[in-house]
């Protein structure tokens, strides 16, 4: 895009010029729109504590972190803007083209500012009638800087107003990936390449441990998506007429009416669909005797996701061999859960599912080798039918805390205040000579978000039915 301070409205090839009469006339005659009503958010008192931590860890330099601008779908046509993750977490605005900014205030820690477009004046210019992207005739109503500092409790100024503070001789990192609405202004700043990856490292370990503001958004998230697996449930008579379109679509609404939107595109896949990690072209069809995996997160509005999995019977009822490896996956999920509590691997989650899952394939007589063979990390081979790990952070992002150092998550400790699903699976792909025909492409996981308390666990999402008579009572009710 075009630097910030163009004041060339966007336009297309096809608009209609405009003459000087009719700017005269379209800058006048306008009632005032400012909000009166304006006042400090939840998030914005969570966000400043937020900034406050992340002060304490870069003392003396500046610190940028971007809201990101709009991504081309094609042409001239966007796609809808999702702000960063890390700003989001910062501030709570979801403004395109914003930019936080954290100054050394000389003390001990930084002054907060955050840098937007505000929605153009009416008496001058043409952005707010002929602007694609900003203009508010096109694109709708952007706040104030008087609104947005009121709503989020932090100081506004114009975007155009970075330019000079960023050409200041003071150390600066800025949170990299989101930056391409100001990167032209960054080549005045003094930068240190490679020391950006550093803020985003701290950032993502300062957002492992969820405050009781977090909790709460993924309570709700979790709550809107048992809702939306029940709209699928209920309409199964157009799923089997429709296929995962469907189910895809039914599930968006209820996001889009509760929530912001999908956390992530939904995975509805039946049949041999199932045994693909992450199906999403959501285009087959639906058909009774198999088992459909339904792997959907809505995103609520303050844009916490839930990520929850569900796998089942496509007429309502498990035959007596789905029964038999969808309630290995269960019990394999239940070990699983059962092993997390503060102060323990992160991985132990892992662990445990995939002692359940092997000891059970070896009943099955799945494995070519020994358990315990195949649970010796130089063999591993039982991974062919379990294909993935077992726990991933949820938070704003469905994998969220990406950036976390491994030492901090992944050969970490778990604490109390973390959010991380639960999900083994089974995958038996319909190509797979090495197990009996009637498992071939069959597919199935369970999937549930935990959160981590000071005595164990607490499943977040465990209203939604995962034994296999609860699930059929669901189906049928």
């Amino acid at each position: 895009m075009s630097e910030s301070t163009d004041k060339t409205p966007k336009t297309a090839s096809h608009d209609t010029p405009s003459g000087e009469k009719l700017r005269e006339f379209m800058n006048s005659g306008w009632g005032s729109i400012e909000r009166d009503d304006v006042t400090l958010s939840d998030v914005g008192t969570w966000a400043a504590k937020r900034r406050d931590a992340l002060s304490q860890a870069f003392p003396g330099e500046r610190l940028v972190i971007p809201a990101g601008t709009y991504k081309v779908r094609s042409n001239d046509t966007d796609y809808a803007f999702r702000p960063h993750t890390d700003y989001v977490w910062l501030v709570g605005d979801q403004t395109s083209d914003a930019v936080l900014v954290l100054e050394p205030n000389g003390t001990s820690g930084h002054d907060s500012v955050l840098y937007f477009r505000p929605r153009a004046d009416r008496s001058e210019g043409e952005e707010f009638w002929r602007d694609r992207m900003y203009g508010e005739l096109w694109a709708g109503r952007r706040p104030s800087l008087t609104e947005t500092s009121k709503e989020f409790g932090i100081e506004t100024r114009h975007v155009d107003a970075l330019a000079d503070v960023l050409k200041s001789d003071v150390p600066t990192r800025v949170r990299r990936g989101e930056e391409s609405s100001i990167s032209s202004l960054l080549s005045g700043a003094k930068t240190d390449e490679d020391r950006d990856g550093e803020l985003a490292n701290v950032l993502s370990e300062l957002r492992l441990v969820k405050d009781a503001f977090e909790i709460e958004q993924l309570r709700e998230a979790c709550a809107i998506t048992h809702r939306g697996f029940s709209d699928v449930l209920a309409d199964m008579a157009s799923v089997r007429k429709y296929g995962e379109r469907w189910i895809e679509g039914t599930f968006w609404r209820r996001a889009r009416a509760e929530g912001n939107d999908v956390g992530y595109t939904s995975i509805a896949a039946a049949g041999p669909h199932a045994t693909t990690l992450h199906w999403i072209e959501n285009d087959g069809p639906v058909t009774d005797g198999t088992l459909m995996l339904l792997d959907m997160g809505v995103e609520n509005r303050n844009l916490y996701t839930a990520d929850i999995t569900r796998t089942l019977p496509v007429n309502g009822e498990f035959t007596p061999r789905q029964r038999e490896l969808y309630q290995l996956v269960l019990d394999s999920q239940n070990a699983g859960i059962g092993a997390l509590k503060p102060g323990v691997p992160f991985r132990s989650g892992h662990n445990a599912a995939m002692e359940v899952i092997v000891r059970g394939l070896e009943a099955m007589e799945l494995l070519p080798v020994s358990a315990d063979e195949a649970l010796d990390p130089s063999s591993g081979i039982y991974q062919r039918y379990t294909l993935h790990g077992v726990s991933h952070m949820l938070g704003i992002d469905v994998h969220d805390c990406a950036a976390a150092r491994n030492e901090k998550y992944n050969k970490g400790n778990v604490e109390a205040g973390y959010v991380l699903t639960v999900e083994p699976g089974l995958y038996f792909q319909a190509e797979d000579l090495t197990v009996p025909e009637d498992l071939r492409g069959i597919g199935i996981r369970i999937e549930d978000d935990i959160l981590i308390t000071a005595n164990g666990t607490e499943n977040l999402s465990d209203a939604m039915p995962r034994e296999i008579d609860a699930i059929q009572a669901w189906m049928a009710g």
